[in-house]
């Protein structure tokens, strides 16, 4: 758009078309295309075991997946997958889409209660799944829990699962008609905030979406994504693995994160695209073999997830010699809804989350009038289109309260919009701390914190006062061999901010409660603050003071 904004309102603007296709169409158009192109690659650590298959061996392994699928459940049955990354994985979803039904992804980190309360909640029908992770048992913990999850029919490990594929290439079926419309997965929150919902999402939006990210990270026809993100992850089963196929390229697929390994893939794939969250990004660049591998290929490294430092993106460009999109969106608008170009200028790239994705909606929201509030202003961001989710899963209390009645979903975060559309987040609404009448974003505290040189990451959140109605508390986790006081640390946040700003109680941890991609869980820091397990750093009288 040339003309300025007057107001925090971007329109659906034209360009790239929204296209009307299942996850299944894009697969069959890729297999007509580029058949004999390289498609999938199973990277795992040593090269002798990897595997590999051509578009048109990806969608032949897809289709067996879909009638397997269907000699044992019916369309529209829900399918959980609890396991780690790997190339089953990605035949298995594509396997369920192509059945018309929906898949419900789980942290194989999950235990009993976890995965009970999710298999539960999605009434899945099945459960594939790994014998073991990480030493921990997961057949006994199946086991275990059946007798709670009664809609649970039909179990299959993946050590079965050659079996299982043979069993849909002995049978000719018709599969199922789906439309772009169609309910494709269950994407259960990622618990910043506790009580994880289920999203339930469909085939255009994650088809698109996916699409226009590649595009805005500059991808071209045949280029080849390394994937790190964990597949139960939005990143990995959705903007990844999807975007790689719209773009007719060969995505491999890492079975956890390893900086090492990932850098090799690089080098032995002729990598061009990855996205990495932050600590993934610094694990990569702090690497010693980053020096000695050839990364020529590497063209953009994408990030997001949760904030990405200036001097992150910095650093990457500078050392990778490579081009940065930043990515920002939530679960429940198919997981991204802004992105900056590869064009955008340093200043943009660095302290904003770029503009919003083609054919997309978005406002910057007073909290209370919902009207878009003045260009620079602080509100909630806002979006509407074909992105949004179907609804939480079975919860329609929920749902209502997430997307209102005119169809605009209420993401939580707290931003700010310039004339050009370029969307800055300062925080989230829940987290917004009002300390004697005034509002206070935790992030632009958190940011400032991080840049101490012994600080490795700060969570700042609000506790309650008597007086002020709430305090800002600052809780720390420094970096290996580093320290600093509480008086120091103060006293660095008061010489760049106002007084008002600046946290009063302060908090030293060993390490941060996050999620897997690299999000503080906020909610556990005000549970262990309110309860006493965290214990704050007494500032003495005259730091108080001064």
């Amino acid at each position: 758009m040339s003309i300025p904004l007057t107001r925090s309102y971007w329109p659906a603007t034209d360009g790239e078309r929204v296209r009307d296709l299942t996850l299944g169409d894009m697969l069959r158009e890729a297999a007509v295309v580029v058949p004999e192109r390289l498609a999938l690659v199973d990277g795992v650590a040593d090269p002798m075991a990897r595997r590999t298959w051509t578009y048109s061996e990806f969608l032949r392994d897809a289709e067996c997946a879909a009638r397997a699928l269907l000699q044992r459940f019916k369309p529209g049955d829900r399918i959980s997958i609890w396991a780690p990354n790997s190339a089953d994985w990605i035949i298995l979803q594509q396997g369920i889409s192509l059945a018309g039904m929906i898949m419900v992804a789980a942290n194989p980190a999950y235990r009993s209660r976890e995965l009970a309360h999710i298999l539960s909640q999605s009434g899945a029908a099945g459960l594939f799944h790994v014998d073991s992770y990480r030493g921990t048992d997961l057949t006994a913990i199946i086991e275990e829990l059946r007798p709670e999850v009664p809609a649970l029919s039909d179990v299959v490990s993946f050590s079965e699962f050659g079996e299982f594929l043979e069993s849909g290439r002995r049978k000719e079926q018709e599969l199922p008609a789906v439309a772009p419309t169609d309910p494709i997965q269950i994407q259960y929150t990622s618990g910043t905030t506790g009580f994880p919902k289920g999203a339930l999402l469909h085939h255009k939006g994650l088809v698109n979406e996916a699409h226009f990210v590649a595009l805005r990270a500059g991808m071209a026809d045949g280029d080849v994504y390394i994937n790190a993100m964990p597949m139960y992850h939005i990143g990995g089963g959705a903007v990844t693995s999807f975007g790689a196929v719209a773009m007719h390229g060969t995505f491999v697929i890492m079975p956890a994160f390893d900086p090492g390994l990932a850098l090799e893939l690089f080098e032995t794939y002729r990598g061009t695209h990855s996205l990495l969250v932050p600590t993934m990004l610094v694990a990569v660049l702090d690497h010693p073999d980053r020096a000695s591998r050839d990364l020529s290929s590497l063209k953009t490294v994408m990030s997001g997830a949760s904030a990405v430092p200036a001097a992150l993106v910095s650093r990457t460009i500078g050392l990778l010699g490579c081009r940065f999109s930043i990515l920002f969106g939530q679960t429940e608008m198919h997981g991204v809804i802004s992105q900056t170009r590869i064009t955008d200028s340093p200043s943009d790239q660095s302290n904003t989350v770029g503009r919003p994705l083609e054919q997309l909606e978005v406002k910057i929201a007073d909290p209370v009038t919902h009207a878009p509030v003045a260009i620079g202003t602080a509100g909630e961001i806002c979006c509407r289109g074909y992105q949004n989710m179907l609804g939480y899963y079975n919860m329609p209390e929920e749902t209502a309260s997430a997307i209102d009645d005119e169809g605009w979903l209420h993401m939580g975060d707290l931003g700010t919009m310039d004339e050009r559309g370029f969307i800055r987040v300062t925080g989230r609404l829940k987290d917004m701390i009002i300390r004697g009448g005034l509002n206070i974003y935790p992030r632009e505290i958190e940011e400032l914190l991080v840049t101490h040189p012994a600080v490795a990451g700060a969570a700042v959140v609000g506790i309650p006062d008597d007086v002020w109605g709430e305090q800002i508390a600052a809780v720390v986790e420094f970096r290996a061999g580093a320290n600093a006081t509480a008086e120091e640390l103060r006293g660095f946040c008061r010489a760049e901010m106002s007084a008002h700003k600046t946290p009063s109680h302060w908090i030293f941890v060993g390490q941060l409660p996050v999620t897997p991609t690299g999000k503080v869980q906020k909610f556990l820091l005000r549970q262990q603050l309110a309860s006493g397990e965290l214990v704050e750093v007494v500032l003495s009288s005259s730091t108080l003071t001064g």
